[in-house]
């Protein structure tokens, strides 16, 4: 299976369960994975042919960017359904990343796989 990747995407957001939380803007970091076949951009050499990861990291800096969530579990739900639907992705793993939330630890979050994992 190949995967196309997104490594520590970094967007400024409104996340939080606390009233101080909903009144700032917090940066979380996306690592996301996702099966495409790349054969035939690889034959092709052609950006159309592929799994554009520019547009799919535009598409999320604008969602993310305008949200406001008070959980992570659920901000990265729609994540993965807008990537699973507009890009039409088949499996997708998502890590989102809350640096500092935790005092002591670099970062906090979840773990997420959508979707049928190709052979």
């Amino acid at each position: 299976m190949d995967r196309v990747f997104i490594e520590d995407l970094r967007i400024e957001t409104t996340i939080g369960i606390y009233d101080w939380e909903k009144k700032i803007r917090q940066v979380v970091a996306f690592d996301v994975e996702m099966a495409f076949d790349n054969r035939r951009p690889a034959a092709t050499d052609r950006i159309e042919d592929t799994l554009d990861y520019k547009a799919v990291s535009k598409r999320l800096k604008a969602f993310v960017g305008e949200s406001k969530f008070e959980l992570v579990e659920t901000l990265a739900e729609r994540c993965a359904e807008i990537i699973q639907r507009e890009f039409a992705v088949e499996w997708l793993r998502l890590k989102l990343s809350k640096p500092g939330a935790v005092t002591d630890s670099k970062a906090v979050g979840v773990v997420i796989e959508r979707g049928r994992r190709p052979d």
